[in-house]
């Protein structure tokens, strides 16, 4: 038979309220790496779990108060040997209806479950959990602080990672955290996350913020091709799309919709907390490359994927990085010009050639307040030729009807 846990100052609420009060709680052990704290304030006291990581660390929890103005209830109000037998089952994740709280690695590791039943990559999971330290990623996410948030983030750029990479693997650990906290009630600590990974200032001349010309966008598609048949109309997609990369690996044989118009009905990506349905929405796309995608499909059936790498597998989104590098390299691309690029210019040019900024949003599969916040301060870059049509010459003549300056 297990000793009973004895504590001749927490045992009887007539020690617990002879102790002096003070902010971090008395402890005693109650199991190997496990311990039981009671914090002592001017009303009833509070009891506390501390268990160890397995990271060198511990985190600590208050579950419940202790009964020292009123009986306990076995719920809200404990007692001693209550408290004791609560604070194990927290500790090993027996308890039936708290458990033992999510840790940041298996927030996301959830989160990249969840990403996959949904359709989308769970890469987007993964890159954060290679630069967070063991200390962060065995830590209870309901313990999380703004401060120690924000010195990982600030921490990755003063290591050399840039702005842009920072704040899109912000994005990712915040879903995840989010994620987390809308399976655990007990998880309020949602100011840890986003106020600690607010997004940085980011240059406007990263990867993403890149604008081809057309001759530029010839050149990679070429060079794309040199690879492998199958990278060059893979790119070449890219171009005539805009799409995004996960967008493009779910096409279908079925997507293709040849005749006079030919297009493609782009899958939705399912970015946004509201959104559970992908849909499929007509990009035009050139009879050329129409031709060059039905010869593609041949033999295939509509649910099958169009676009296969040279395995002969549906294109993954992250086996693109290093051939595209190199054919961007071969088209003497600006320098860090990445797939995403072709995206950036086919938004830029539509809205250059006077596509209504709805109608551009809703093609690319992003908002009008995206589009506004993203792309507006680089238009400006791109579209002297059109602000110069609209210049007012006070020297220009008009044929028939000229007019003579004093």
């Amino acid at each position: 038979m297990p000793r009973r846990i004895r504590s001749s100052i927490l045992e009887t609420r007539t020690a617990r309220l002879k102790l002096a009060p003070q902010r971090k709680p008395y402890w005693i052990t109650v199991a190997p790496g496990i311990s039981l704290g009671y914090r002592r304030n001017a009303g009833p006291g509070a009891w506390n779990v501390r268990a160890a990581d397995g990271a060198g660390g511990n985190w600590i929890k208050s579950f419940a108060l202790a009964d020292d103005r009123e009986d306990a209830d076995g719920a809200t109000v404990l007692d001693f040997w209550q408290a004791a037998d609560k604070a194990k089952q927290l500790a090993r994740g027996t308890d039936a209806d708290a458990g033992r709280p999510s840790t940041v690695d298996e927030a996301l590791t959830d989160y990249a479950a969840d990403l996959a039943v949904r359709g989308a990559s769970a890469g987007n999971a993964n890159h954060p959990r290679h630069h967070l330290t063991p200390g962060l990623l065995s830590k209870p996410v309901s313990m999380l602080t703004v401060k120690e948030m924000q010195r990982w983030r600030n921490d990755l750029v003063v290591g050399g990672i840039r702005a842009a990479t920072v704040n899109r693997m912000g994005k990712s650990l915040k879903a995840a955290l989010n994620l987390a906290a809308s399976h655990d009630d007990r998880i309020t600590n949602a100011k840890a996350w986003t106020v600690g990974l607010a997004a940085l200032p980011e240059d406007d001349d990263t990867e993403s913020n890149i604008v081809l010309s057309d001759d530029q966008r010839r050149d990679v598609v070429t060079c794309a091709y040199a690879i492998s048949a199958e990278f060059g109309i893979y790119v070449e997609v890219h171009a005539a799309t805009g799409a995004r990369s996960g967008q493009i690996a779910l096409l279908d044989v079925g997507d293709l919709h040849l005749g006079k118009e030919p297009r493609l009905l782009v899958p939705s990506s399912l970015k946004g907390r509201n959104r559970r349905t992908r849909t499929r929405k007509p990009m035009p796309i050139t009879a050329s490359l129409a031709r060059r995608l039905k010869a593609l499909a041949a033999g295939r059936g509509a649910s099958e994927p169009l676009l296969l790498m040279n395995s002969q597998e549906r294109w993954k989104t992250n086996k693109h990085r290093w051939p595209f590098a190199a054919a961007a390299k071969a088209a003497r691309l600006p320098e860090g010009a990445t797939i995403y690029a072709l995206r950036h210019t086919a938004i830029t040019r539509a809205l250059l050639a006077g596509a209504p900024v709805r109608l551009v949003a809703s093609s690319f599969d992003t908002s009008v307040a995206m589009i506004e916040r993203t792309y507006s301060r680089f238009i400006a870059d791109h579209g002297d030729a059109q602000m110069r049509r609209a210049l007012f010459d006070i020297d220009a003549t008009v044929e028939g009807n000229v007019i003579s300056m004093r």
